[in-house]
Order: structure tokens, then C-alpha cells, then sequence
């Protein structure tokens, strides 16, 4: 039975594997790459501010709808959830390509917060990919029962760091220049 289970996400496997480990890598390289006289996408914080808002509606919407076993609202919601995802990242990245880190202005307990928030939030976000893929791949492969184990645990991380994504937003905009 345990090969049959395999067969569904073997061919995903080794997917997951490549871009679990490239996104955050292609990732950190392209931060290391200033893109000069670039001052057109200084609009974009406030933009993947509010995808990462869109998303946590998305999120709970897909919650709601498997909660109530409309498995196809749910599916569609999920692959929304991931495309803003995806969308967010190409943003974030190509803002931080073009412009300086804006240091967090605030002090005291808010400055511990901001940061306790921004470091949880990353280090999740890295996180969060392989989640998402096997959870994505079990589904696709029709393995629900293994889909909903790890769904347990992916469907909170992600709202944790769609909701912090706008936190972080909030608190770090009165410094952007």
C-alpha cells in the first residue's frame, strides 16, 4: 500500500526538493544584487503589503470552504493562495534589488517587537516552501488523508507569515524615505 501512496508523489519528489532549497537561495543571491538609478518601483512595499493581506483572506476563505466540503472552492482558493504567493515574492524581490534596506526608525519594546516579528517572519517564510509543495503535491495525487496531516501544520505558518508580512508593513512604513 505504502508504494502505491509513493507512486502518486514520486515524480514531485524530487520538485519539491529543487525548489525547496533554490527559492530561498536565488532568493538570498538576487538580495546581493543592487540594480543603481532605479527609483521607479519604490510604489511596491505597500502593494506586497497587500498581497500578503489578500492572501490571508484567501487562506481562511480555502479553510472555510473545506471545512464546509466544497472541496472545489477550496482547491481554486489554494492555487489563488499560491499565485499571490508567487506574485508577492517576484515584488519583494525585485523592490529589494532596486532599492536600500530602510532600518526600522522605532525604539524600546516596539523595536524588540519589529524585529522578534521580521526574523520569525523570515525564517518561517523559508520555511513555508516545502510545506506548501508536499501539502500542494499530496493533494494533486489525491492522498487526502496525508494532505489534511501536513495541511494541519502548513495552513497556520502561512497565515502567520501573511498576517506578520502586514505587521511588518505597518510598522516599517513611517521610515521608508
Amino acid at each position: 500500500m505504502e508504494k502505491i501512496k509513493n507512486r502518486g508523489i514520486g515524480k514531485y519528489k524530487i520538485w519539491v526538493w529543487i525548489l525547496s532549497v533554490a527559492i530561498p537561495v536565488v532568493v538570498a543571491i538576487l538580495f546581493l544584487i543592487k540594480i543603481p538609478n532605479v527609483d521607479s518601483l519604490t510604489f511596491l512595499p505597500p502593494i506586497y503589503a497587500t498581497i500578503n493581506a489578500i492572501t490571508a483572506i484567501v487562506l481562511t476563505l480555502a479553510y472555510l470552504a473545506i471545512k464546509n466540503k466544497n472541496i472545489l472552492i477550496h482547491e481554486r482558493l489554494m492555487k489563488i493562495a499560491i499565485g499571490l504567493s508567487m506574485i508577492f515574492l517576484i515584488m519583494y524581490v525585485a523592490y529589494h534589488m532596486t532599492s536600500d534596506p530602510t532600518p526600522y526608525g522605532g525604539s524600546g519594546i516596539l523595536r524588540t517587537t519589529y524585529y522578534f516579528i521580521l526574523i520569525s517572519h523570515i525564517l518561517l517564510s523559508i520555511g513555508i516552501i516545502p510545506l506548501v509543495l508536499v501539502t500542494y503535491v499530496r493533494a494533486i495525487s489525491n492522498l487526502f488523508i496525508e494532505h489534511k496531516k501536513i495541511a494541519r501544520y502548513t495552513f497556520p505558518i502561512w497565515m502567520y507569515i501573511a498576517v506578520t508580512g502586514v505587521i511588518i508593513y505597518l510598522m516599517i512604513s513611517p521610515y521608508y524615505v
